[in-house]
């Protein structure tokens, strides 16, 4: 009865229709969601970096005089060995002192030694110094059944192809993926269906090291009438690319044709690949800095459409141009669709993006609880995330200014920031709960890339978090598996082995959960393909379903819980993986 009223009223106007979503769920809560419930579990997150053999530091010019020294720090968790454990690899980056020797800083891959230690292997695997990096995104591009990946820079991108035996070789020179301008965030995705991985790489600003912004001179150049950084505003912006995969294995950059170029050279960062509207075709949102975010709307003939002041993504609710930085894609409220979170600068609080209709969202962050803890704080890397595994997404977001200048200054701000987290009050409302989780949250830092998965295979989400000017964090969730959880893991055919681009609905307790396969996540970050759902207290899943990409489905039925269930295309088995009995 509660689900044909919620479909009999959901065409109705917004005031109406926002009432009618709260007394539905409130309606839900009362009627059938005891088996996915706080489980009332004390969560905490614990700093295991030192012994988990993690010795990555993110070093930087110190003054930050140029933006090219402010943003990079992607971090990326990905299965490269497939040993069935996440490993780790970590995007260092340049200064324009250091730009001619860029041996200089090396980026770190670490193996996963499944003992809570990592070991560190990026010189052998041919992964060590990827130039002047900023982040990537993961993929099996070349559908061999190994991950490989794919590295942006200020600079030549590099595409390191996974040969096996833990070794490495960049192939973008001559693929065509070797784009020369400031990369930033990047994803891959099989937009045109036709069975292979495509990639979208978005730019950021034009940047000359022959021709560096004075600083703190100009309009553009000065905070709080303090003299920083120049940019992005002044700077001339980078445009966009799209490259398609064509038959041989070579990339083709087709951005102008396929409508998503970007001619006012806007600046990107954040990057989702994501099927909002559920219609079989992967739409594409980019969160732009100091401007109006982008939402493609595929249009199934190869081409796009950018909806985002009609879908009401591309501002913030109060009409105006935000400086986005990362974004996080889940269904917080559990209504079968998708929302989206975006992290943005200091004075612009945090957009949570509520789907209301058929692509169409309203940014409900100050009726939900999470704007005004966000307002001081410049946002970057973040995830929804299920910490307690309750059955109901979470929100973490890493901050960190880009002005080291604002530090002991009346500007209202500091340059090292904490952590925010929030729980969901299954409700649609959040509640702030930083503190409770550990002091390695709120302990301040200069975050930027944040990446979310399993890493000790425990049952509940970890974080890793990079900082620039010191060292990155390993974040172990301790508490988090005491209530019940599932994880699925996909393999698809084709060309898309990975099945990006996949959806996963859980069905539990009258209640529903929506996941997606998704290359590119958070801030210029990879978050773990395999899908993680809280189970709370329900003993096992009354349903699993798979909406391959590009069409098919898969169903399972009556799934324990505690387990990591692998679910081939057009086949259907299981690989257990429990690490304790249902609660």
């Amino acid at each position: 009865m509660i689900m044909g009223l919620w479909s009999h009223w959901r065409g109705c106007n917004k005031r109406v229709d926002r009432l009618l979503r709260l007394l539905f769920l409130a309606a839900l809560a009362g009627s059938g969601s005891e088996a996915v419930a706080q489980s009332g579990a004390r969560v905490r997150f614990v700093d295991v970096t030192q012994q988990s053999g993690i010795r990555f530091q993110h070093p930087s010019a110190p003054e930050k005089k140029y933006i090219v020294e402010s943003m990079s720090g992607g971090v990326l968790l990905f299965d490269f060995d497939d040993d069935g454990w996440l490993d780790i690899y970590f995007v260092n980056s340049l200064t324009v002192q250091s730009a001619s020797q860029p041996q200089a800083l090396k980026s770190h891959l670490y193996r996963n030694l499944h003992d809570g230690t990592f070991d560190e292997v990026a010189e052998s695997a041919g992964v060590a110094a990827p130039g002047w990096g900023m982040g990537g995104c993961v993929a099996d591009y070349d559908a061999d059944g190994m991950l490989d990946f794919y590295i942006t820079s200020f600079g030549p991108n590099r595409l390191y192809r996974n040969k096996g035996r833990s070794v490495f070789e960049d192939v973008a020179p001559g693929l065509g993926l070797d784009d020369p301008r400031y990369s930033s965030g990047c994803g891959f995705a099989d937009y045109d269906n036709d069975g292979d991985l495509d990639l979208f790489v978005a730019n950021y600003v034009g940047f000359r090291l022959d021709d560096l912004p004075e600083f703190g001179k100009g309009r553009f150049c000065r905070y709080q009438g303090i003299p920083v950084q120049c940019g992005p505003r002044g700077l001339p912006g980078a445009a966009d690319a799209l490259f398609r995969q064509e038959p041989g294995g070579r990339f083709s950059e087709v951005s102008k044709e396929a409508g998503v170029a970007d001619p006012q050279g806007r600046y990107g960062l954040g990057v989702a690949w994501t099927d909002l509207d559920q219609d079989g075709w992967p739409d594409l949102f980019v969160a732009n800095d100091a401007g109006p975010n982008f939402l493609y709307r595929n249009k199934a003939d190869g081409t796009f459409e950018e909806i985002g002041y009609l879908s009401g993504t591309a501002l913030g609710d109060d009409g105006r141009e935000q400086g986005s930085m990362g974004v996080a894609v889940g269904d917080y409220n559990r209504d079968g669709w998708l929302d989206l979170y975006v992290t943005n600068f200091s004075r612009e609080h945090n957009a949570l993006y509520r789907r209301d209709a058929q692509l169409l969202f309203t940014d409900v962050a100050s009726p939900a609880g999470t704007s005004s803890a966000s307002l001081a704080l410049v946002g970057w890397g973040t995830g929804f995330i299920d910490f307690d595994n309750d059955g109901w997404l979470d929100i973490l977001a890493v901050n960190g200014h880009v002005y080291p200048q604002v530090e002991g200054t009346s500007a209202g701000t500091s340059y090292a920031q904490p952590i925010l987290a929030y729980r969901n009050n299954a409700d649609g409302i959040f509640s702030e709960v930083s503190a409770q989780l550990g002091q390695p949250l709120t302990k301040p830092g200069v975050s930027r890339g944040a990446a979310f998965g399993d890493l000790d295979n425990d049952g509940d989400l970890d974080v890793v978090v990079t900082d620039l000017d010191g060292a990155a964090r390993v974040l172990r969730n301790e508490g988090g598996n005491a209530a019940n959880w599932l994880r699925v893991r996909l393999r698809g055919k084709g060309g898309n082995r990975f099945a990006l681009g996949a959806q996963v609905r859980v069905q539990c307790g009258g209640l529903l959960q929506l996941a997606e396969v998704r290359s590119g996540s958070s801030y210029l970050s990879q978050d773990d393909f395999r899908l993680h759902f809280g189970m709370g207290k329900c003993r096992q899943a009354e349903s699993v379903q798979v909406r391959w990409p590009a069409g098919g489905a898969s169903r399972l039925e009556n799934v324990p819980v505690n387990q990591e269930v692998l679910i081939l295309q057009e086949k259907v088995s299981r690989q257990d993986a429990k690490t304790q009995e249902p609660q």
